[in-house]
C-alpha cells in the first residue's frame, strides 16, 4: 500500500506526527536560511494540474512586469503535496510560495512556518475589497494576521443527470425548489424516492420498489464526509437544521457533533441508503468520487463543489446544476470555501514570493484564470468572467452563486488541531453509513475531539 492508497485518517495521524516533528527542527532549519542570499526565482507550489495552465501563463506576465525575478511552478498530486510540503519544511527546502487549503493552514499557522502577509509593501497594494465577501477572514489567524491571499472560491451544489430527469419528467427546477426536513425528509426525499429505479424498473414512490436490486439511486454517495465536515455531503443540510459545526464560526475550540440538529440530520441522510435511495457503504468506489456514478447513470443527483464544474461539463454525458434544496429554516445553504497563496517564513526571498503573491490576485492574473473556466477567482469581476463561461458550457452558474448573492454560505471549521479531529471523526461518521449505527454515537467521539483543545 503506497502513500495515496492509505486511509484518510491514517494519513492524517501522520500528518500530526510529521507536524510535531517539524515544530522541533523548524528552529534549527531557520538559521541555515537566515544569511542566506535571496535568489531571484520563486519556487511556487500547487496541487491541481487543471490550474497549472493558468498559472504558466499567470508567471509569464509576472516575469515580464519584473524581469529580475523568475518563478518555477512545481505540481504534486493532492496526497503527495501535503507530506513533501511538511518534509520541506523540516528540511529547509521548501517553496518560497505555495497554494494553501483550509484543512492544513490552521497547524502551519500554530508551527510559525507561515509568514504574515500584512507588512508586505506589495500586499498592500492589492485591493482585497475586490474579493468575493468573507475570503480575507477565512485567512485571517486568530492573532488578526492574514496568512494567505485567496486566489478562487467554491460552493456545493446539487449536479443532475438530465436524461435521468427528463425520463422522470422531472424539471430541474423541482430540486431548487424543493425542501428537507430530518422527519420524513420532506419533498426533496420524495424528489429522490422518484427518481429512484429499481432492477424491475419500479419507482422509489411506487408500490413493489425494491430496494435491494436498485439500477439507478436518487441520491449519490462516494465518502461520509469526515475528512471535510461534511462539505460536499450533510453539511448544508445541518446547516439549514440549525447546526454549526464549532462554537465560533472561524477558530473555534469546542466542536458541536453532539448537537442533536446534526445528529438527527445525518440519522435521516444516512438513512436513505437503507431505503435504497442513496448507495451503501462500499458500493462504489470511494476513491472514483460522485462524478462518476452520476455520468454513467448510476444515480440521478449528486452534491458536489463548483472546483469539479470542468470535469461535469467535459462529460459525454449532459449534466446540470441546481441550487442544493431549502432545509427547516426555509434557506438553501453552502460551504463557502477558497484556496489561497501563502509565503513561507523561511523563504529567503520573501519579498519576491509577497510580489508573486500580489501579482497572483491582481485582475491580469484573475482574468487568465477566470477564462480557462475551471474555478472561480477570488475577485468578482473575474468571477463573472467565469459565470459568463459555465453558462455558455450550459452550466447553471447561479446553482453556486446564489448562495453567495443571497448571504447564504457558511465556513467549513477552521481550527486547531485539524489533523486530530480528522483521525478521530472520519472513522466515527463511515460506522454510521457502513454500519448503519445511530448518529448520537457520535456524542463520544465529540467528547474525545474536545479533549484535543484542553491544554
Amino acid at each position: 500500500m503506497n502513500a495515496n492508497q492509505l486511509p484518510a485518517r491514517t494519513r492524517a495521524a501522520r500528518f500530526t506526527a510529521v507536524l510535531a516533528t517539524a515544530a522541533l527542527a523548524l528552529t534549527g532549519c531557520a538559521g541555515t536560511t537566515e544569511n542566506a542570499q535571496p535568489s531571484n526565482t520563486i519556487d511556487y507550489w500547487m496541487w491541481d494540474t487543471s490550474q497549472l495552465p493558468s498559472y504558466q501563463k499567470c508567471a509569464a506576465g509576472f516575469e515580464k512586469a519584473n524581469p529580475d525575478l523568475k518563478v518555477k511552478i512545481t505540481q504534486y498530486g493532492w496526497d503527495d503535496y501535503w507530506s513533501k510540503l511538511t518534509a520541506s519544511f523540516i528540511a529547509g527546502t521548501g517553496p518560497d510560495v505555495f497554494t494553501n487549503h483550509v484543512s492544513q493552514y490552521p497547524q502551519f499557522v500554530s508551527l510559525d512556518v507561515l509568514a504574515p502577509l500584512d507588512d508586505f509593501k506589495d500586499i498592500q497594494g492589492v485591493d482585497q475589497e475586490a474579493f468575493q465577501d468573507g475570503l480575507k477572514d477565512l485567512w485571517t489567524g486568530p492573532d488578526g494576521k492574514q496568512y494567505g491571499m485567496p486566489k478562487d472560491w467554491d460552493t456545493i451544489a446539487m449536479y443532475y443527470n438530465q436524461k435521468i430527469l427528463d425520463e422522470a419528467g422531472v424539471d430541474p427546477k423541482e430540486i431548487s425548489d424543493s425542501q428537507f426536513s430530518p422527519e420524513g425528509g420532506g419533498s426533496f426525499e420524495k424528489l429522490v424516492a422518484h427518481l429512484s429505479i429499481d432492477a424491475n424498473g419500479v419507482r422509489g414512490d411506487e408500490p413493489g420498489f425494491d430496494k435491494n436490486h436498485v439500477k439507478v439511486y436518487g441520491l449519490g454517495l462516494s465518502n461520509a464526509g469526515g475528512d471535510n465536515a461534511g462539505q460536499s455531503q450533510w453539511a448544508a443540510f445541518a446547516a439549514t437544521n440549525g447546526w454549526q459545526a464549532t462554537d465560533q464560526p472561524l477558530w473555534g475550540t469546542h466542536y458541536n457533533y453532539d448537537d442533536p440538529k446534526v445528529q438527527e440530520t445525518l440519522d435521516w441522510y444516512f438513512g436513505l441508503s437503507d431505503k435504497g435511495f442513496m448507495p451503501r457503504y462500499g458500493q462504489f468506489n470511494s476513491a472514483d468520487g460522485v462524478l462518476g456514478q452520476v455520468t454513467s447513470g448510476s444515480v440521478a443527483m449528486v452534491s458536489d463543489g463548483a472546483w469539479m464544474n470542468a470535469s461535469y461539463i467535459s462529460s459525454d454525458t449532459k449534466i446540470g446544476a441546481a441550487r442544493l434544496p431549502k432545509g427547516p429554516d426555509g434557506t438553501s445553504k453552502s460551504v463557502i470555501n477558497g484556496l489561497a497563496d501563502s509565503v513561507v517564513k523561511s523563504s529567503d526571498n520573501q519579498e519576491g514570493g509577497a510580489r508573486w503573491v500580489a501579482y497572483l490576485a491582481s485582475k491580469q492574473c484573475q482574468d487568465v484564470v477566470a477564462k480557462a473556466g475551471v474555478v472561480f477567482p477570488s475577485r468578482t469581476d473575474a468571477t463573472n468572467i467565469t459565470s459568463k463561461i459555465y453558462a455558455q458550457q450550459g452550466m447553471d452558474p447561479t446553482a453556486f452563486t446564489g448562495p453567495v448573492k443571497d448571504g447564504n454560505t457558511f465556513y467549513l471549521p477552521v481550527t486547531d488541531h485539524g489533523a486530530d479531529v480528522t483521525s478521530l471523526i472520519i472513522p466515527a461518521l463511515e460506522d454510521l453509513w457502513a454500519n448503519r449505527q445511530p448518529a448520537s454515537t457520535l456524542n463520544g467521539t465529540n467528547d474525545a475531539i474536545n479533549n484535543v483543545f484542553i491544554k
